[in-house]
């Protein structure tokens, strides 16, 4: 039986989750592939750490230099995150000849347009399916499973912490403060959750969807991004009312102009299955000529579901090195020189549908005003609704728009947010549905 071997640069969370599977279920992996996949080296700055796992002895170290530069290693894993000493390690071990796997998407997303060239001219592999999604097979699916396909578009729900958050606001009308504590007691938030909700870890993940969706060069900062922060238990009670939820949506469409990629809080109408993604779940919706619609669900974090997917790829990379054969699949479903820079549309150009929630004083004339200036700017208006007076003379007036022009929107409320009638700065969340017309 062939052995392949492997090297673990990062044994946090992830890493033991991996290292518990590449020890543990050998026979299993072993009656699968024909292959002996050995765990010879895992480096972490921690080698004391009791991680629950019988670790034999020689293999932890707390040199990841000599992981990288052990000539019997195939493979290296690297799972250390950030973009300083990862990126370097992993230039390294490009360098060294070594086939990578990693589930770094803020590596990958930042400094891919170095790493990728790189692994093509060295010829090794690189393999990052936990790098979007955790355990769902997103990066597969679109590599080879869609390969004749032309992918229209991609919608999806890719953070956990934002999705619990949004799920608990929704079933218990509680504040956002109060779910996203809940959510960092129970694991399913950093203490600081910035990256996740403020929509910066899921606009990595979706620069990676669209680097291997569309065949574009990858371009993190043109993806415009904004978090869930402002989301309040009454913008959701609105939006239930309506027949909608609010979710975290990361979006990207091929158009024959460009490609719009944006990820910002999003009312899906209840019925989508991406409406009913609930707690930490994921869910990527992928439209492709051939095949329509089709979504993947399941878990996008934690030890044990983004440890079988890096271990997926471990496996892939194994049967490639067994059979003697280097970059079957590209590592961007493209070919190197097909991917080119294809123009991002700017936000301002978006047509679709509104949510506006204004906190307006409780006179006569007001409704007529607010409208009005919607109207001057081109924006029709669907519906409208106002609740109940509060204590201090105001109220929520929650208006549904036909479709409009972001720029058109933007320039609007400009101009109401400057009238003595609204006391307070709008609130706008996009919709995602095909009416309105």
């Amino acid at each position: 039986m062939k052995e392949i071997s492997v090297g673990l640069i990062g044994c946090g969370t992830v890493g033991t989750g991996v290292a518990k599977i590449l020890l543990e279920k050998q026979p299993l992996i072993s009656s699968r592939t024909g292959l002996a996949i050995r765990l010879k080296r895992i480096a972490d700055i921690d080698t004391k750490r009791d991680r629950g796992l019988a670790i034999p002895a020689g293999v932890m170290t707390a040199d990841a230099g000599a992981v990288i530069g052990d000539p019997d290693i195939d493979i290296i894993v690297e799972l250390v995150g950030g973009v300083t000493i990862a990126r370097d390690l992993m230039l390294r071990a490009i360098d060294s000849g070594k086939h990578i796997v990693t589930a770094n998407k803020a590596l990958l997303s930042a400094h891919g347009d170095r790493i990728f060239p790189l692994a093509a001219e060295k010829g090794v592999d690189i393999a990052y399916e936990a790098s979007v999604g955790g355990c769902m097979p997103i990066i597969r699916t679109i590599r080879e499973s869609l390969v004749a396909d032309r992918i229209d578009s991609i919608r999806g729900i890719l953070n956990g912490t934002c999705n619990y958050i949004l799920t608990k606001i929704t079933e218990e009308h509680c504040p956002f403060a109060v779910a996203l504590k809940e959510a960092q007691e129970k694991g399913f938030a950093e203490a600081d959750p910035t990256l996740d909700i403020d929509g910066l870890d899921t606009a990595h993940k979706l620069a990676i969807l669209n680097t291997i969706g569309f065949g574009m060069t990858i371009r993190l900062e043109d993806i415009y991004v904004e978090g869930i922060r402002a989301i309040t238990p009454l913008d959701i009670e609105f939006a239930e009312a309506f027949g909608y939820r609010i979710k975290l949506l990361a979006i990207s469409k091929q158009t024959d102009d460009g490609v719009e990629a944006r990820i910002h809080p999003t009312m899906i109408p209840r019925g989508n299955l991406l409406s009913d993604v609930a707690g930490s779940l994921n869910a990527v919706e992928v439209s492709g000529d051939c095949v329509g619609d089709m979504i993947l669900y399941g878990r996008g974090a934690g030890m044990m579901p983004t440890a079988s997917a890096v271990v997926s790829d471990i496996v892939d990379l194994a049967r490639n090195i067994a059979a003697g054969i280097r970059q079957r699949v590209p590592a961007l479903s493209y070919r190197p020189e097909a991917i080119r820079p294809l123009p991002v549309l700017p936000m301002d150009n978006l047509v679709t549908r509104y949510y506006f929630r204004f906190t307006a004083t409780d006179r006569p004339g007001v409704l007529s005003k607010i409208a009005g200036i919607l109207g001057n700017h081109h924006i029709s208006i669907q519906s409208v609704h106002q609740k109940g007076q509060d204590t201090g003379g105001q109220v929520p007036l929650v208006m549904l728009s036909h479709l409009a022009r972001e720029k058109d929107v933007k320039q609007a409320l400009a101009e109401i947010v400057q009238l003595d009638i609204v006391t307070d700065q709008p609130v706008l969340i996009r919709i995602e549905d095909t009416g309105g017309h």
